[in-house]
């Protein structure tokens, strides 16, 4: 194992996220909130740790195997998840203690989106910004972006790249080199920012809350500068807006880089993806469901109404971004509970969002349908496919494996919930929503974070890394077989 150099990394990317410390100091300048001070602190404080790390390692040079590039990635979300905490631990508004502080800054960097801060309307705009940027940097995964520049430090970054990389199949890269494929996607990331920017703006946010809610719309995280999230806007235009961002950001990003290539647009792809067809179906069940049973249940003054509220809130939760126009968890039934479910699904393998992926969603089914034909044709030979190509058994045998991880996980954190006395429906809704990314739950937690208790945030703190980097990646470190020489 490559200590030094996965040190000597290490403290490069801690002087590289640094920066990001800097753009809060220069809103809380702009704005004069005075919220500038912590954000300077923390950003000496990370310079300084980093070059700590780097300079007695700085001429180690040696070649990533696929162990140190998982125990890399692990290292590098706790360390800059700690990192990001410091600015929350130094600031007096919010005045958050060590443990808040900690979940508010994994809840960002691992885009779950829930909080445990309570009056965002009277927060300084520089930790609001600072919120909302912490997630758009762990939407598409900081490592992607470290993976770019790493051929300049003498690095092969593509050990990194499939630690961090959600999905089902890693193996598969959009460009021949890796840093080509870590550059495309972030310029397709930053390109989309933009125009979702753009279109709230339009839609009527100012240019504030244009920026950040466009910053958590399109890394699927869900952070709002106001409690009442996009209900405080009160307006149809802006969430369409965002359900269309939405929808595009849980798509594969792959996808996206195949439709707008240097040779044109060709939006024939995605009708042709099984996986992009599968969501759209998702989307379309779900919003028909929780339409039906609304206006049935006579909530809402109109069928226009109905279908805005309707359409909003199980985009917003079955692709675990966590917006909300008002509070999910008082409407009527079953359906809180079904928004919760729809999480597990989440979005599209190599997209922003969590949960378990629409395509491992639709392997397990496939997989489950040959069962039953096997039943009926012992002898029978079937195949899964994916459109025209049969999958080898390897990644049928991973998807299951990964299934049984992630109900292992999320039996071990709700069990542990309520062992420190959480309530089985806050206990379970808490835990789907952390391990999904998906931040708003029932119960105790369908507004806030902010009730329960340490344990628990930490208990949590725990699920959200094992949501973010898909449960292998952690899981793995914990093995024996890891450690072997």
């Amino acid at each position: 194992m490559q200590y030094r150099t996965i040190i000597r990394i290490t403290g490069l990317l801690m002087g590289l996220f640094s920066l990001s410390l800097l753009p809060p100091a220069l809103v809380a300048v702009i704005y004069k909130d005075g919220g500038g001070t912590a954000f300077i602190q923390a950003f000496a404080l990370s310079l300084f740790l980093g070059f700590i790390l780097w300079y007695p390692n700085r001429k180690h040079h040696k070649d990533l195997r696929t162990r140190e590039g998982f125990l890399l990635v692990v290292l590098f979300w706790g360390v800059l998840g700690s990192i990001g905490a410091v600015p929350f631990i130094f600031s007096s508004q919010p005045d958050l203690s060590m443990t808040d502080s900690f979940f508010e800054s994994f809840s960002a960097l691992t885009t779950t989106g829930a909080t445990v801060i309570v009056g965002l309307d009277s927060l300084p705009k520089a930790i609001l910004f600072y919120r909302h940027l912490l997630q758009w940097l762990g939407g598409m995964g900081i490592i992607v972006l470290a993976v770019a520049i790493l051929p300049v430090l003498g690095i092969g970054g593509m050990q990194l790249y499939r630690a961090e990389m959600p999905g089902p199949v890693k193996d598969s890269k959009m460009t021949p080199r890796i840093a080509e494929t870590a550059k495309a996607l972030w310029y397709i990331y930053f390109a989309l920012t933009i125009a979702c920017a753009f279109a709230y703006w339009v839609a009527g946010m100012d240019l504030f809350d244009a920026i950040c809610h466009s910053f958590s719309t399109i890394a699927i995280g869900g952070f709002s500068t106001h409690d009442a999230s996009m209900g405080y806007f009160d307006s149809t235009a802006i969430n369409m807006v965002c359900v269309v961002f939405l929808l595009i950001a849980a798509l594969n990003f792959s996808l996206h880089f195949a439709a707008f290539t240097r040779r044109g647009i060709n939006l024939k792809v995605y009708f042709k993806d099984a996986e992009f067809k599968a969501l759209i179906i998702v989307q379309l069940v779900l919003t028909g469901i929780c339409f039906a049973t609304l206006y049935h249940s006579g909530i809402y003054d109109s069928p226009e109404e109905t279908l805005d509220f309707a359409l909003f809130q199980a985009v917003s939760i079955s692709t675990t971004a966590g917006f909300g126009t008002e509070s999910f968890h008082v409407w009527p039934l079953f359906l809180p509970m079904l928004l919760i479910f729809s999480s597990f699904i989440g979005g599209c393998g190599g997209s922003t969002a969590g949960g378990i992926k629409v395509m491992r969603m639709i392997l397990l089914l496939k997989q489950g349908s040959r069962e039953l034909k096997r039943l009926v044709h012992p002898r029978g030979m079937f195949s899964i496919r994916i459109g025209n190509k049969a999958l080898p058994e390897r990644v049928i045998d991973a998807v299951w494996g990964f299934f049984s991880a992630y109900a292992l996980v999320f039996v071990i954190c709700m069990l542990a919930l309520m062992a420190m006395g959480m309530d089985n429906i806050t206990a379970f809704s808490a835990t789907a929503a952390c391990l999904n990314n998906l931040g708003p739950g029932l119960g105790e937690v369908a507004s806030n974070y902010a009730s329960i208790g340490d344990g628990a945030k930490w208990v949590l703190l725990i699920a959200m890394l094992f949501g973010r980097l898909e449960v292998f990646t952690l899981l793995v470190l914990f093995t024996p077989t890891f450690w072997k020489t």
